[in-house]
């Protein structure tokens, strides 16, 4: 299957880091996966721009060695783990290169259009930049590219990316107006009142968190079952009043074929839960074990039972043909919900939507030998309040892959 450096990027991006993000960074889920939504594209459409521009072909490739050579995507895939390194020295050279002294206005343009503080979204563009570079480093490497043979092969992705850029958050101006017109943007969102280099403050903060942020994403999804309570963030100090945002904007949902180690190909969504999990077991770096966590985005139970849903079967027969694509894979199954109603019935509920989960994927011929067993963990990593909204609380409410061996 030919590379697609936006799969590529989203595949390391999990649900499951966005959230340990969010934590560490004072926000949302909602308002991180809304951010990164636009991040992605546009830290994409930064670099190739930057690729096209006279002189650029060399420079994005030297960007790209540095990327990987600084060792973020093995820090990336290493897990939460402690003392597992940091921002890479070359982060804030990276971000420089491609961006120049836009980085403030980009921050703050879709802080306004996420409606999260601009200093989070500067640390979330820390990383995403970054990786894309590393992951772009990589495909040259492995597949012997030249300078312009990378810049051809951005380019011809160019439209696709561009096209994945939400609804309503325009960024045309800060690219030289290549993007496609996507409907008017929001309004900026400042963390300081506004003034001549406004952009400052929130690049430096973002500067001072990204540290924190790649230290903290550094695993291709996952949390530790021993310690789920993050430290409290400090990096902001300036209060941003909580705005009545809607979901995140998401596109239709796109299929693609995925082709597996054994050749075999299964339908999946763009960007998806199979894609995230195949990228790992495909990336030696990327290291199996009790943080390795992917979710499921297409497994549901009818309300209030273990029955899972028709339209799930498409995902339980996805993952069994990844297991028999790969032999030495070892799963085991998480079921979680969110904190309102008891918590002994959640838990009760929980494990029986688990082992409901693992006795249809064992339905399907799957070898028991690479089935650990399946664990509900109620409301127990649950972070939304109760009293938050069913949108806000449903992205507690999940089943997850545990990849234990690889």
């Amino acid at each position: 299957m030919s590379f697609n450096i936006l799969d590529a990027v989203k595949g390391y991006l999990t649900p499951q880091l966005l959230g340990q993000a969010a934590s560490y960074l004072g926000e949302s889920d909602s308002g991180i996966s809304k951010a990164v939504s636009g991040l992605v594209p546009a830290a994409l459409t930064g670099i190739i721009n930057k690729a096209e521009a006279p002189g650029g072909a060399s420079t994005i490739m030297d960007l790209a060695q540095k990327a990987l050579g600084s060792g973020i995507l093995g820090n990336l895939a290493s897990g939460f783990t402690q003392g597992g390194g940091g921002i890479p020295d070359a982060g804030p050279s990276l971000l420089s290169g491609i961006f120049g002294d836009k980085v403030g206005h980009i921050a703050n343009t879709i802080a306004g259009w996420a409606g999260i503080k601009g200093s989070s979204v500067a640390s979330l563009l820390g990383s995403i930049a970054p990786l894309a570079l590393g992951l772009l480093g990589k495909h040259a490497s492995d597949s012997g590219l030249s300078a312009s043979g990378l810049v051809s092969m951005l380019s011809s992705q160019k439209s696709n990316i561009l096209s994945s850029l939400p609804g309503g958050l325009s960024l045309g101006s800060l690219f030289g107006g290549s993007e496609a017109p996507r409907g008017a943007a929001a309004p900026v969102h400042h963390d300081e009142p506004k003034k001549s280099g406004g952009w400052l403050m929130p690049l430096l903060l973002g500067v001072a968190a990204v540290a924190l942020l790649l230290y903290l994403v550094k695993g291709c999804g996952g949390h530790k079952e021993e310690s789920h309570e993050m430290a409290p963030v400090t990096t902001d100090t300036v209060a941003t009043a909580p705005a009545a945002t809607p979901a995140p904007v998401t596109a239709a949902k796109s299929t693609l074929k995925l082709k597996l180690a054994d050749g075999t190909e299964v339908d999946v969504y763009e960007g998806g839960f199979e894609s995230a999990l195949v990228n790992c077991l495909n990336d030696a770096t990327c290291v199996a074990g009790k943080d390795k966590w992917f979710d499921f985005d297409d497994v549901n139970f009818e309300v209030g039972s273990a029955k899972l849903t028709e339209a799930s079967m498409r995902q339980i027969g996805n993952i069994a043909t990844i297991l028999k694509a790969y032999p030495k894979a070892k799963i085991k199954i998480g079921g979680y919900t969110d904190k309102t109603g008891d918590a002994a019935v959640n838990k009760k509920l929980s494990q029986e939507r688990a082992d409901a989960v693992l006795a249809a994927i064992k339905a399907k011929g799957t070898n028991e030998a690479q089935l650990a067993g399946a664990e509900g963990y109620g409301s127990e990593f649950a972070k939304v309040a109760a009293t938050a909204s069913d949108e806000e609380r449903k992205v507690d409410r999940r089943m997850a892959v545990q990849l234990r061996e690889k």
